[in-house]
């Protein structure tokens, strides 16, 4: 494993070693949704399968869009602790309901639609980048790259203000990181990772709350982000800048 794969690993907060990817991260090893699709409906397997063994097309955005939306997904919902066998796909699916225009059933007023707003977020993070950085986003290293994805989620963004003019860039983010969220988690292999019971129709569930016979017991470890990521810093409302101690960012 080179230096430029092991920089984006999490590491052992007590010894700095990095931890390697895996097939399943998370606090429930050897848990497995898909090992319960006996119990599932035709529908729900159909749909469900599909997620796991059927890339989708990308027909709404163009090849140069999609690759530097990868890159953005890829710094949103970071997926360096997976191996890559169990990545999950993220532009697929937000692509899909784009081409398909499906839509929650509202839009804020200072928003345009959401295919035009992806567009023209794409757009404002390229100028951003080549404002800080004066490079493209996808040549820069992952920690400039949340710099530049930060602007937006302070509500900061130091360039593309005509596009700016044109949408909210807190609501922009609230758009992208929604799309992202929603993507991952309708992935068996997100479910596996949080613990999730999948799909229990018409199976359903006994215990109220307790673990299912097919669940697992929860086995925490601890891990903390790499030393350049945004995700370490904590900045309370109202007040300056201030970055948290390692080990205190949180579990995944």
């Amino acid at each position: 494993m080179d230096n430029a794969n092991t920089d984006l690993l999490p590491r052992n907060p007590t010894t700095g070693e990095v931890l390697p990817p895996r097939a399943q991260p998370g606090y429930y090893p050897g848990y497995s949704t898909l090992s319960q699709q006996r119990f599932w409906d035709a529908a729900t397997h159909e749909v469900v399968l599909r997620r796991v063994h059927q890339a989708q097309p990308i027909r709404f955005f163009t090849p140069d869009e999609a690759r530097l939306m990868e890159a953005v997904c890829a710094r949103i919902i970071p997926q360096d602790d997976r191996d890559e066998a169990h990545r999950i796909p993220i532009v697929g699916p937000i692509d899909e309901r784009l081409a398909s225009g499906r839509i929650d059933g509202y839009r804020y007023e200072d928003m345009p639609p959401d295919g035009e707003a992806h567009k023209l977020g794409l757009q404002a993070i390229e100028a951003i980048a080549q404002h800080l950085f004066h490079t493209p986003f996808l040549q820069l290293g992952a920690g400039q790259q949340e710099r530049v994805l930060k602007t937006i989620h302070d509500g900061e963004p130091p360039a593309g203000e005509g596009i700016w003019r044109r949408m909210s860039a807190p609501r922009y983010w609230m758009l992208l990181v929604q799309d992202c969220v929603a993507a991952y988690y309708a992935h068996p292999y997100a479910w596996d990772e949080i613990g999730f019971g999948g799909p229990a129709y018409p199976r359903g569930y006994m215990r109220g709350g307790q673990p299912e016979p097919w669940e697992v017991e929860e086995r925490r470890y601890e891990w903390e982000a790499p030393e350049w990521a945004v995700s370490s810093e904590y900045e309370p409302l109202g007040r300056g800048h201030e970055t948290i101690t390692p080990g205190q960012g949180g579990s995944h």
